[in-house]
């Protein structure tokens, strides 16, 4: 279960092979696993109930941290905290 600190962060680090590390907002975040289940013929058995990609996506930001889309090529987000924690 993920941590519920988690869902008040607003951006994540996305890391894609060879290409630079980005900072996205938790919308461009959901947006970018979109387009990448949406390349896959087969999702993964965990997201297979989910009703279509954009619950996957969400499904993913709240539980995971990567997704291997084929061998040697994996995403990963970190969330991140640009300003310090409201009171």
């Amino acid at each position: 279960m993920s941590d519920p600190l988690i869902r008040e962060c607003d951006y994540f680090l996305v890391l894609e092979p060879s290409k630079p590390e980005r900072i996205l907002s938790q919308e461009e975040t959901l947006a970018w696993l979109q387009y990448w289940l949406e390349t896959l013929d087969d999702l993964p058995d965990d997201l297979k109930a989910l009703e279509n990609r954009a619950k996957a996506a969400r499904h993913l930001l709240d539980t995971a941290c990567d997704l291997d889309l084929s061998p040697g090529f994996t995403l990963k987000w970190f969330a991140v905290r640009l300003a310090p924690p409201r009171p």
